[in-house]
């Protein structure tokens, strides 16, 4: 690989920075915003206002040591039905905050693995979400699926509900990777539930691949984007693994000297991304991939490309509601995230309490920097209005910027450009427009720049 020296220079095998699915980072968010807070930008919402929804599962009938999410195990089928119906109040305490003309347009289940749910349960979860949020009209209706924890009862009753985009996490396919991360899923099976989600003319899927794991070489991982490739998604999505033990204990379990070294993460996110250009593939921001006709490079060659908590998305509802423990919603005057811990969560919505656990009000100055840093982490380039150029905080970023990083970067006072070389420290360059609250964080919160 060439660059990898001026890469090295400028610190990239040694950072730690957020991934900016949000701008400012969940690890922002303070107490002290509090419910009220979030029930006066309901009430201030257009009373046509399209909306959003998230609805955040869980559980899994195991733990994948690799996983950071907020998860919980269970072999028993006991807690789901209660833990959807705790859904489902929440989702009408949300809807009443906000006027009977708003528009539902997207619905996304994810986890831990909403797959896990029975058939009955889940008719009646999305009987209900219908019941209180008028699904009749979605654009897009995606769920999260885990191949080892699906079958085709399930499938085709998220079928009869409007299923029109399925995200199967796959990781790798490598056997000895897939032992040492705890997540064992032959490339058969997940070719098998391709197959029965395309007899459903469920056609549009996503397939999330890690690189950066235990035993991982290029070697396996081209393996495995063969074997991926063979199946024809619309969308992968290349996480880099974050290893971070001391936030996720289940990681613990995975051979810290087994993983490779940060130029080697480099090595393996690079040859990925030249196989899948070279099979067609365009490449979204910093680590999805999608056929041209897929609606996420539509986005992209249109400049709608935006991104969210699931990573980059062609949604543009302005309102993002958040259900379950741990859920995150947006609104464009901020954040608010719900309790992590599921009876916590679920003790608050019985008593008839808000969920809400923490958020974030956007200041003026904020939304003028998530701007730019969307806009850098969707194209590795920003052009700024008048307004933030006024803005003498961020100018002295930008000029910042452009002295520290050097040739990786162009500045002609108006659009800011990362060259192609150094379109790995993105997050790095992004990371610059942050406030010192940035600096005053625990590094460790955050995942490796590469």
């Amino acid at each position: 690989m060439k660059h990898v020296s001026e890469l090295r220079r400028h610190g990239l095998f040694d950072a730690r920075v957020p991934r900016f699915t949000s701008y400012p980072p969940a690890n922002w968010f303070s107490e002290e915003v509090d419910a009220d807070c979030v029930r006066t930008w309901q009430s201030n919402a257009p009373k046509d206002a399209e909306i959003s929804l998230y609805v955040h599962i869980p559980f899994c009938r195991r733990l994948c040591w690799f996983c950071a999410c907020r998860t919980q195990g269970t072999r028993s089928e006991a807690p789901l039905a209660p833990y959807v119906e705790r859904v489902l109040t929440e989702a009408q305490q949300m809807r009443n905050g906000f006027s009977n003309g708003v528009q539902t347009r997207r619905l996304h289940l994810g986890g831990g693995t909403p797959t896990i749910l029975p058939a009955p349960v889940l008719n009646d979860l999305l009987t209900g979400l219908n019941d209180i949020w008028g699904l009749g009209a979605l654009d897009e209706f995606s769920v999260e699926v885990d191949p080892t924890d699906v079958g085709p009862q399930r499938l085709a009753m998220l079928k009869d509900h409007g299923l029109s985009r399925a995200s199967l996490g796959i990781q790798d396919f490598d056997p000895q990777v897939q032992q040492a991360i705890g997540r064992e899923q032959s490339r058969d099976l997940t070719a098998s539930v391709v197959d029965q989600l395309r007899a459903l003319d469920v056609d549009a899927l996503n397939f999330d691949l890690l690189y950066g794991l235990p035993y991982q070489t290029e070697q396996t991982l081209a393996t495995t984007l063969d074997a991926a490739l063979e199946m024809e998604p619309g969308r992968i999505a290349l996480f880099g693994y974050a290893h971070v033990p001391w936030m996720s204990k289940r990681q613990s379990l995975i051979p810290s000297e087994a993983l490779p070294a940060p130029e080697k993460r480099l090595a393996l996110f690079d040859l990925a991304r030249r196989t899948l250009l070279g099979r067609g593939y365009v490449q979204i921001g910093i680590d999805h991939f999608a056929r041209p006709d897929d609606a996420l490079a539509k986005a992209f060659f249109d400049k709608r490309l935006t991104r969210s908590f699931q990573g980059y998305t062609d949604d543009t509802a302005p309102y993002l509601v958040g259900l379950g423990a741990s859920a995150i919603s947006t609104y464009p005057q901020g954040f608010a995230q719900n309790i992590p811990v599921t009876g916590k969560y679920a003790a608050q919505v019985e008593a008839n309490a808000p969920a809400m656990w923490r958020g974030y009000v956007l200041t003026e100055t904020d939304h003028l920097r998530a701007d730019i840093v969307e806009q850098l982490m969707c194209y590795h380039a920003a052009t700024l209005s008048l307004s933030q150029r006024a803005d003498q905080m961020i100018l002295s970023c930008i000029l910042h910027i452009v002295e520290r990083f050097g040739d990786a970067v162009s500045w002609d006072g108006k659009t800011l450009t990362i060259a192609r070389w150094a379109h790995p420290l993105v997050r790095m360059i992004a990371g610059t427009l942050a406030t010192d609250q940035t600096a005053q964080t625990d590094q460790r919160t955050y995942s490796a720049a590469i």
